[in-house]
């Protein structure tokens, strides 16, 4: 079990409605310290008025926050020089030069003098592949360096939490990649990270844990793999086999494998994950003229998950404040999720 002091944030019942409408409607959360914890469904879902109330933006109608121990409402001057963050509507003036912006956030910043120095600057730029762009106008980066920039900035002052708000949104894919590394790298070096995102590769390749919401409330929480397990459809193995028939029964008797059909010389397996190895092996040991040349593979991932999850009927949450536990099938996680 997780103890309090292992958390950079607790929420519990957290509500927010706009002209009537529940857009956080009595979710509970935790976010352990110094891993990559991601928020993700569909649009609506109260993931960015999260993250919002979170950081002092918005004020909720009701429930518990803290935030590095600090609550938001009360003490949102302190956060800030503890919390960085880049939100969907980050941006800057189109003349301010790269080095200008690191500047001026470094300044509005600054704990210490030494935080605040040029010289953390300068290592950041360095680190995130901006070195040679220091003269650079905002508007004359790349998509994938004006998000290294964000980065840059919401690090300056050596944040305990970062928070980020559909960071690779209208990258291509190499630009994604860079953020991607970009990351990881902060999770490594112990940084809190809070990442909402719509990409959900980019949830199942970054996050610890994920927590997947519907209209403001937690359909589920814990790792992706978690997720995956317990709501994406089954691994799906096909190929062509002649005299597929006669070679189901070796096929239906392999580890992880759940069914096992022929039409004609087509077999098609469905299993968990371990049955792709074992499908794969047992066309092996066949001999190197048995191995199928059209052999296809549909992996579940998180996306085919969350899509289920949001495909099921919507229920009653049940109490206000209730939790599940989520991960851990003891008894409880290192994500609260609301029942």
């Amino acid at each position: 079990m997780t103890s309090t002091t292992d958390l950079a944030v607790t929420v519990r019942g957290l509500r927010k409605s706009y002209g009537g409408r529940a857009v956080v409607d009595g979710l509970d959360l935790d976010v352990p310290a110094g891993q990559v914890v991601g928020l993700i469904g569909a649009n609506g879902a109260g993931k960015t008025t999260t993250v919002e109330c979170l950081q002092g933006l918005r004020r909720p109608d009701a429930g518990e926050m803290r935030v590095l121990g600090l609550d938001p409402r009360r003490d949102a001057a302190r956060l800030r020089r503890l919390v960085g963050s880049q939100l969907q509507s980050s941006a800057l003036p189109d003349r301010l030069r790269v080095r200008e912006a690191v500047a001026l956030f470094a300044e509005a910043g600054s704990r210490d003098p030494a935080t605040g120095s040029a010289r953390r600057g300068d290592d950041l730029l360095a680190q995130f592949g901006l070195a040679e762009r220091r003269r650079s106008p905002f508007a004359g980066l790349s998509g994938g360096e004006q998000q290294r920039l964000f980065l840059v900035l919401a690090l300056l002052n050596r944040p305990r939490l970062v928070i980020l708000d559909e960071l690779t949104q209208g990258l291509d894919p190499a630009a994604r990649r860079e953020v991607w590394s970009a990351v990881a790298q902060l999770r490594d070096e112990g940084t809190t990270v809070l990442l909402v995102t719509h990409e959900l590769a980019e949830a199942e390749a970054l996050c610890d844990h994920v927590v997947a919401m519907r209209s403001g409330r937690v359909l589920d929480a814990g790792s992706p793999a978690e997720l995956v397990a317990r709501h994406a459809a089954r691994a799906t193995t096909a190929f062509t086999l002649p005299g597929a028939a006669d070679a189901l029964a070796a096929v239906r008797a392999l580890p992880g494998v759940r069914t096992a059909t022929a039409q004609g010389d087509l077999v098609t397996v469905e299993g968990d994950r371990r049955s792709i190895a074992h499908v794969g092996a047992w066309l092996v040991a066949r001999g190197p003229d048995a191995v199928p040349a059209d052999l296809r593979v549909d992996v579940p991932d998180l996306e085919s998950a969350l899509l289920t999850l949001l495909d099921a009927p919507e229920h009653d949450p049940g109490p206000a404040g209730a939790t599940s536990a989520v991960g851990d099938p003891a008894t409880s996680s290192l994500i609260g999720a609301t029942s």
